[in-house]
C-alpha cells in the first residue's frame, strides 16, 4: 500500500479518535423568534409605537420584536433599497401610502393577501376604504396601520366673534371664501395680521381636493383598472382648486405659510389664521397647542359644491405595514403575528387616542378607551364620520404608480406658479401633467411595464 494512503487512513482513524472522545456538542435551544420592525413615527407617535411593541412582547412568548426608528418615509425606502443586496432588511417595515406600487415592482414583499388566506383572517370589521387604498387587482399587499384624511380646523373663538356659527362650519369654496372675508383682519395700516384661511402648498391637499371633486389623478381610474399611463389632473376638476386658491390668495383672505406643512400649523396655532385644512394625524398636537388659549373645532374637506359631497369623498392617507419576503419563515411568522396583534380592536382604540390616526376597524370604537376618548375629545369624530361618508370609488381610492413622490413634488411646483401670477391654472396643470407623464413612462419602462 502506498505510504500516502496509509497516511490518510491514519489520519482518518484519529480524526474517529477525536470525534468520539470530544463531548456531545450541546444542541442549540429553542426560544422566541426575534424581528425587526421599521417604522418612520417620531415624536409622541413613537413613544406609542414603542409602547405598542411592549404589549405585543409581552402579550406571547414565540416572538421578540423590536422597533427601530428609521427616519421618515422616505429615508425608510431608502435604507430599505440599499439593504436589499445585504439582505440587511428588516421582517415588517412601515411605509407611506405612495410607496405601495414601488414595493410590489421591486418584487420584494410577501402579499399580506397570502397570509390572509392561509390564516383565514377575517377582514369585515376593517373600513373597506382603508383596504382598497392598499389592494392591487383584489389583493392586499400592505395592511393599513396608521390611517388619516385631510380635515377642516378652524378657531371657533374667531367664528364667534366674526358672527359665524361654529356648529355650521363651511363645506363648499364659495363658503369658505365668505367666512375667510369675514374672519381676514388687518391693521391699522391695512397689513393683514389674521388670514380667514389658509393651508400649505402640498401635493397630498392637491390630490385630497381632487379626489373630495371626483376627479382622477392617473389615467386608467387612477392606475388600478390598469397600469397608469399619464397624467390625469389637469381636469375641469382640477383646475377649479387652483382658480379658487388663486383667487382667495389675490384677495387677501388666504394665507400662504410656504410648503412645509408645520409652518402653517404654527400659524394656525398662533392664531394668525382662523381656519386651515390639515391631516387628521395633526389633531392632537393641535389640541394641545389650543388649550387654554382658544377652542378648536373641525368640520369636512371642503368641496366645489355641495353635490360633491355625497359623489366622492377624501382619499385615507398615512402608511401601511409591509412583510418582507426573503427574511426566515420564522421571522415572516412573528411579523403576521405581530401585524394581527397591531389591528386588534384593543391596539387600534389606544393608537388613536395616542396619535390621532383612526382605527382602521369599526370595532375599536366599542373600546372604553376608545369611547371616553371621544366623548372628551368630539373633533375625532369628524374623522371618521368624513372617511364613513367616501363612497368607495377610483377617485376616492387614491392614485396607484411608483412615481407618485415625485408627482406630488411637481404639482407643489405648479400651485407656486399659480400663486405666484407665473401661469395660469390651466398652464400650470397642463405643464405639470406633461411632466408627471414622462415621469409614468420612464417609470414603467424600468420595471418592465
Amino acid at each position: 500500500m502506498k505510504r500516502t494512503t496509509l497516511l490518510i487512513i491514519a489520519l482518518a482513524a484519529l480524526a474517529l479518535v477525536a470525534l468520539a472522545c470530544a463531548p456531545a456538542a450541546t444542541p442549540t435551544p429553542a426560544g422566541p423568534v426575534k424581528f425587526a420592525f421599521w417604522h418612520s413615527m417620531g415624536g409622541t407617535n413613537g413613544d406609542a409605537v414603542n409602547e405598542m411593541m411592549k404589549r405585543f412582547n409581552t402579550a406571547q412568548a414565540a416572538c421578540i420584536g423590536e422597533a427601530v426608528f428609521q427616519g421618515s418615509y422616505d429615508d425608510s425606502l431608502n435604507k430599505l433599497k440599499a439593504g436589499l443586496q445585504s439582505k440587511d432588511v428588516p421582517a415588517v417595515v412601515q411605509q407611506f401610502d405612495l410607496a405601495t406600487q414601488v414595493l410590489v415592482d421591486l418584487k420584494v414583499i410577501a402579499p399580506m393577501q397570502d397570509f390572509i388566506d392561509k390564516d383565514k383572517f377575517d377582514l369585515k370589521d376593517f373600513e373597506q376604504n382603508v383596504l382598497a387604498y392598499y389592494a392591487i387587482g383584489g389583493r392586499l399587499y400592505g395592511m393599513p396601520y396608521n390611517t388619516s384624511n385631510p380635515m377642516l380646523y378652524f378657531n371657533v373663538d374667531m367664528f364667534k366673534a366674526a358672527g359665524l356659527d361654529p356648529k355650521k362650519p363651511p363645506r363648499t369654496y364659495e363658503e369658505v371664501s365668505k367666512a375667510a372675508a369675514q374672519l381676514t383682519k388687518k391693521d391699522a395700516s391695512g397689513k393683514v395680521i389674521v388670514y380667514g384661511y389658509s393651508m400649505a402648498i402640498y401635493g397630498w391637499f392637491f390630490e385630497q381636493l381632487l379626489a373630495a371633486s371626483g376627479g382622477l389623478y392617473l389615467d386608467n381610474g387612477n392606475g388600478r383598472d390598469a397600469r397608469a399611463s399619464k397624467a390625469a389632473f389637469n381636469s375641469g376638476e382640477g383646475v377649479r382648486i387652483l382658480t379658487w386658491w388663486k383667487e382667495g390668495y389675490d384677495k387677501g383672505y388666504f394665507g400662504n405659510f410656504g410648503r412645509p406643512t408645520a409652518d402653517t400649523q404654527k400659524a394656525f396655532d398662533a392664531q394668525q389664521t382662523a381656519m386651515m385644512i390639515e391631516s387628521t394625524a395633526g389633531l392632537r398636537s393641535r389640541l394641545n397647542a389650543a388649550k387654554g388659549k382658544f377652542e378648536l373645532g373641525t368640520g369636512f374637506l371642503p368641496r366645489p359644491d355641495e353635490a360633491a359631497f355625497t359623489k366622492s369623498g377624501t382619499i385615507i392617507g398615512g402608511a401601511a405595514v409591509y412583510i418582507m419576503k426573503d427574511r426566515p419563515q420564522g421571522e415572516q411568522n412573528c411579523a403576521w403575528e405581530f401585524v394581527k396583534f397591531t389591528v386588534s380592536p384593543e391596539i387600534q382604540a389606544y393608537w388613536h387616542t395616542a396619535s390621532g390616526y383612526y382605527p382602521v376597524t369599526k370595532k375599536s370604537y366599542d373600546v372604553k378607551e376608545d369611547k371616553d376618548w371621544v366623548a372628551q375629545y368630539p373633533q375625532f369624530l369628524t374623522a371618521v364620520d368624513q372617511l364613513h361618508a367616501a363612497p368607495n370609488t377610483r377617485a376616492t381610492q387614491g392614485a396607484l404608480s411608483g412615481t407618485m413622490p415625485a408627482a406630488r413634488q411637481r404639482i407643489e411646483l405648479a400651485i407656486e406658479e399659480v400663486i405666484q401670477a407665473k401661469k395660469t391654472p390651466q398652464q400650470a396643470l397642463d405643464d405639470a401633467a406633461a411632466d408627471v407623464t414622462k415621469l409614468v413612462a420612464d417609470y414603467n419602462k424600468s420595471v418592465g411595464q
